[in-house]
């Protein structure tokens, strides 16, 4: 039966902006500092709390994230690094901005994961020096089993950047049945989070990196302002040099400016105040989604426990005609993603179609249909009548 158009359009994903947080931004606004002042540490403070991490660093956005963490870690030319070709291009390319080599390792078809029977083939036909590092990445919000890639990781030599991006709240279950929160440190070396809009958290544009480890996080520290320190107890110069004045720093790092500004930080440290229940509501958008999806036309992803559902991906025949119908029922639905090993500029490497099958396949059928915390019972039964009107 067919329904009236909505007059208002229904994105994939967007944020929500509450009186509150108009209000923490407007005193920033008013306040001495609208950048490198105080609600950065709080900001830090509270996002490491909130994911079980021992150290937090803000920075400008999830890519500049990427790149300081490889950066931290010493990627050079020399190195190489694996990760998955289901994400956005930023996960692979925080390699290439350092000069080091990406190989990609196919996806669990199930999971839509780096499949880590992949990682553990790729890593044995090389030898154990070969490659310095993975990336897993929490696709959609569903958290990688790094207990399992940190055994990997451990046998190789390898160290882990966890893509958490898709994933605050999020956990998975280890071998002792214990939760294990997307950034905890508890086994990745470094984690980074992206607060764009379509984030859980969003404060316009933004990223955090979360680590345990206090040398990588002076490391990070340094790296987001210029490689500049102000901290007398850091400096290299002889006492002499030092003694000219209070005014004294010193670069002792390329670094870059990958700051995030106070407004920001005052803006998701608010927004954090709802992440609990904006996740709840995440969660009950899933569940209606995967009750409504059970014909075989439409194929719902595996609820997992612990699953953060930035994205709710379903998979679909005749995907091109079910998008065009839903934007002309003014729902906006995505993909995620265009397999990065297939993008032009990856295919200098050697990369081509065919590659990595269970990547390819995905991507054929694959469709981000709207969830977001603010999407209406009305509004969400409104797409899943255009998507069964479709079928």
């Amino acid at each position: 039966m067919s329904h009236p158009i909505k007059s208002k359009s229904i994105p994939y994903g967007r944020q929500t902006i509450t009186d509150a947080d108009i209000d923490s931004v407007v005193t920033v606004l008013k306040s001495d500092f609208l950048t490198q002042g105080p609600s950065i540490a709080i900001f830090e403070k509270k996002f490491a709390e909130y994911v079980g991490a021992k150290y937090a660093v803000a920075l400008s956005n999830g890519t500049a994230a990427l790149h300081l963490c490889a950066m931290a870690l010493n990627v050079t030319k020399n190195s190489r690094v694996i990760t998955t070709p289901i994400t956005f291009a930023a996960s692979a390319n925080c390699v290439r901005y350092c000069g080091g080599e990406v190989h990609f390792a196919d996806i669990d078809p199930d999971t839509f994961l780096l499949d880590i029977h992949k990682v553990r083939a790729l890593l044995e036909q090389h030898p154990k020096s070969y490659f310095q590092g993975i990336i897993p990445v929490d696709f959609a919000g569903n958290a990688v089993d790094l207990e399992a890639f940190r055994k990997l990781a451990d046998e190789f030599g390898c160290w882990i950047i966890e893509d958490a991006c898709h994933a605050p709240g999020g956990y998975f279950t280890d071998s002792k049945n214990q939760q294990q929160k997307c950034g905890n440190g508890n086994f990745a070396n470094l984690a980074i989070f992206s607060f764009h809009p379509v984030k859980h958290i969003a404060t316009g544009e933004g990223g955090m990196i979360t680590t345990n480890d206090k040398a990588l996080y002076e490391k990070l520290l340094l790296l987001r302002t210029h490689g500049i320190t102000k901290d007398a107890s850091l400096f290299k110069n002889t006492p002499e040099e030092v003694a000219q004045g209070p005014w004294y720093y010193e670069m002792q790092e390329l670094g870059y400016n990958y700051r995030l500004t106070d407004f920001q930080a005052a803006l998701g440290t608010s927004q954090m105040e709802r992440a609990d229940a904006n996740l709840e509501r995440r969660k009950i958008i899933a569940k209606r989604y995967d009750a409504a999806f059970k014909d075989q036309d439409v194929a719902a992803p595996l609820s997992i426990p612990g699953h953060a559902y930035h994205l709710y991906v379903i998979r679909v025949n005749n995907r091109l005609g079910l998008y065009e119908h839903l934007r002309a029922n003014n729902i906006f639905a995505q993909v995620h993603y265009v397999p990065v090993h297939l993008m032009p500029y990856y295919a200098q490497f050697g990369f081509k179609k065919g590659d990595f099958p269970a990547a390819e396949a995905y991507y054929e059928k694959c469709l981000s249909i709207p969830m977001y915390h603010s999407l209406s019972d009305d509004d969400q039964e409104y797409v899943i009548d255009t998507i069964n009107q479709f079928y």
